[in-house]
C-alpha cells in the first residue's frame, strides 16, 4: 500500500462518532456527448469505497493514535482502472496536502493521525465513458462501535459501502473496450447486434497493479458477493417472520383479555 506524507495535526474538534451515511446501492450516471450511444443497454460497475483503521498501540501519541487507509476499490476487487481514471480524496485541511489526486490504481490513501471527519471522494472517469465527475462521501471512522471495549491491535476498523455505479447507452467504443471484463457488469446485447474483438491488454504488470486481489489489507475487505446477499436476505425474512409471530400472539391475548371483560360485565 502506498503511504502519503504524515499530517502535521489532525482536526481540532474532538473526534466525532456517528455512522456515516449509506449511499444508494444504484447511482446513474449519463453522458452528454449523444454520438454512437447504444439505446437500452446499461453497463454497471459494482464497486466498495470506506475505510481501514488500526490502533497504534503504544507508539500511539497525542495526535497520532491510528493509521488507516481510505480507498475505492472494485466489489470483487477486480481492476476499475479500466472505467475510473482518476480520484481525488479531499481530506481535512490539517493535513499537508489535502487535495489527494490519484491517478493510477490502486486508488487509495493512507495517512495517520488521531480524529474521525468527513472526506469527499470524487471518482473522474475516462473520456468514452463520462464526462461529469462523481462525488462520494465518506466519514472516516477510527474507533470500534463498541466504544466501553480496549482498544486492540489485533483487528483493525472496518467500514465500507457497497454502490453501483451504472451507466445507461454507452458510447460503442466504451461498449467494446470494457467488454468480458469482470469487474463490470456487462449487459446482454440487442439480437443481432455484434461488437468488435474486445481490446486485448498487453502490460499484464499494469492489470496486475490495478486489482486488489493481493492488497496487504485485503483479508479485512468485506465481501458484497451475491451469496451473501442473499444470506442476509434470509436472516432478515427470519427476523421479520419472527417478529409477525410475536405481534400475532400479542394481539391474540390482548383480544382474549378483551373478550374475558366483555363476558364478565354481560348482565
Amino acid at each position: 500500500m502506498t503511504s502519503s506524507s504524515s499530517s502535521k495535526k489532525q482536526a481540532q474538534d474532538p473526534p466525532e462518532t456517528s455512522e456515516p451515511t449509506l449511499k444508494s446501492l444504484r447511482t446513474k450516471m449519463t453522458k452528454s456527448d449523444e454520438k454512437k450511444k447504444l439505446k437500452d443497454i446499461e453497463i454497471s460497475v459494482p464497486l466498495v469505497y470506506g475505510n481501514i483503521a488500526s490502533w497504534l498501540g503504544k507508539k500511539a501519541s497525542e495526535y497520532q493514535s491510528h493509521k488507516w487507509s481510505v480507498y475505492v476499490r472494485g466489489a470483487t476487487n477486480e481492476d476499475i482502472s479500466v472505467v475510473i481514471k482518476k480520484v481525488v480524496f479531499q481530506l481535512h485541511s490539517s493535513f499537508n496536502n489535502p487535495t489527494r489526486v490519484i491517478e493510477e490504481p490502486p486508488f487509495e490513501v493512507s495517512e495517520s493521525g488521531w480524529g474521525e471527519f468527513e472526506i469527499a471522494i470524487t471518482l473522474h472517469f475516462h473520456s468514452d465513458v463520462c464526462d461529469k465527475p462523481l462525488s462520494l462521501y465518506h466519514h472516516l471512522k477510527l474507533y470500534p462501535e463498541d466504544e466501553s471495549g480496549p482498544l486492540t491491535m489485533k483487528k483493525p476498523v472496518v467500514v465500507e459501502h457497497y454502490d453501483e455505479i451504472v451507466f445507461p447507452d454507452p458510447s460503442e467504443s466504451f461498449l467494446s473496450r470494457v467488454q468480458n471484463h469482470p469487474a463490470l457488469t456487462f449487459p446482454r446485447l440487442p439480437s443481432g447486434y455484434n461488437l468488435p474483438a474486445p481490446m486485448q491488454v498487453d502490460d499484464n504488470g499494469k492489470k496486475k497493479r490495478g486489482d486488489t486481489k493481493d492488497h496487504s489489507l485485503g483479508q479485512w475487505f468485506t465481501s458484497f458477493s451475491e451469496a451473501d446477499e442473499l444470506l442476509q436476505l434470509a436472516a432478515a425474512r427470519q427476523q421479520v417472520q419472527a417478529h409477525i409471530a410475536k405481534l400475532r400472539r400479542q394481539i391474540s391475548l390482548l383480544e382474549g383479555q378483551n373478550q374475558t371483560i366483555k363476558t364478565g360485565s354481560d348482565p
